[in-house]
């Protein structure tokens, strides 16, 4: 028993035994306080698989569910001015870009991709609620109007993923003007013929609400989505009378006419296929549509029959 017995080598030991355990293994549910091991939670598209809580997701995540095989071309977006009002509160704007840039991995709050989705062309267009809210400024203005022209340009549908907060307050009027001019880009399409399908997500609220994401030919959305102008709390504490339960949630709004369908998630691929089919006047798509075996090859097949068979 001595010093490099009893505190050297147990220490060499500890130093070379040790593993690092990988961060973010396990999620826990907001709704039922489930932990979800990662790829798990990753394979069932970010719903909760106990209590069926939809949590959010990114749009490149949402993508990859989409399209066929996952497989998605962007679309480039006009990138506007980078700080047009000079906006400073706790943080500078370009700041608070950087940040959620840095954190999301993303540019900018929307993604906008062409791909096939059941072997139909389409435009898809997501918002990144991760991103700022996924408020409303000018670059989303930007990138509906680019996915509206791709979508003119290609005579496909458009099939939007609404998730934001209202305008971007530190782009102020400017970001408000994105309501009128994605009216017109929807316009566009409605003159062009093409499909609009909004899928609204949570939380979906403010100036998005009242213009591009209630424009749509077709209003689906995801359960317990909160979808609204101002919020439950502010009506509340306007009118001063408790709310109905549920108020403003997307099962709510099914009830009261202001959604054609609630879908879950899982679903939401196959019920876009069907829906975006029929808008198109194309016949049902086939599952499993796989290309045809080959032919056998003749030769082979007489060889096989003259063969004699093994005593």
């Amino acid at each position: 028993m001595n010093w490099i017995t009893n505190y050297v080598r147990p220490r060499i030991n500890s130093i070379f035994s040790r593993r690092e355990m990988p961060e973010n293994l396990w999620s826990k549910c907001d709704e039922c306080g489930t932990m979800l091991f990662h790829r798990e939670l990753s394979e069932n598209l970010f719903v909760c698989t106990g209590c069926g809580h939809h949590m959010g997701i990114t749009p490149r995540n949402r993508f990859k569910a989409l399209f066929d095989g996952g497989i998605f071309t962007e679309v480039k977006v006009p990138a506007p001015k980078a700080d047009p009002l000079q906006f400073r509160d706790q943080k500078k704007y370009p700041d608070r870009m950087k940040a959620a840039q840095k954190a999301s991995g993303e540019a900018e709050a929307m993604l906008v991709a062409t791909g096939e989705m059941g072997r139909t062309p389409i435009v898809a267009a997501a918002q990144d609620f991760s991103f700022m809210a996924g408020s409303m400024g000018m670059y989303v203005g930007n990138a509906i109007i680019a996915a509206a022209e791709e979508a003119v340009r290609l005579k496909r549908p458009l099939i939007l993923f609404s998730a934001a907060g209202g305008a971007r307050m530190q782009e102020g009027i400017l970001s408000l003007m994105q309501m009128p001019r994605t009216t017109v880009a929807v316009q566009m399409l409605k003159e062009a013929g093409l499909p609009y399908i909004v899928v609204l997500t949570h939380p979906t609220t403010g100036g998005v609400t009242a213009s591009y994401a209630m424009l749509g030919d077709v209003h689906i959305a995801e359960p317990n989505a909160l979808i609204c102008f101002a919020g439950p709390r502010v009506i509340e504490q306007t009118i001063r009378e408790k709310l109905p339960e549920g108020f403003q949630r997307a099962e709510y709004l099914l009830d009261h006419g202001m959604l054609d369908r609630v879908t879950p998630r899982p679903q939401m691929r196959n019920e876009l296929i069907t829906i975006t089919r029929m808008l198109l006047g194309l016949p049902p798509a086939v599952k499993g549509d796989l290309p045809a075996p080959e032919a056998p090859d003749t030769k082979t097949q007489t060889e096989t029959a003259e063969k004699p068979a093994k005593k």
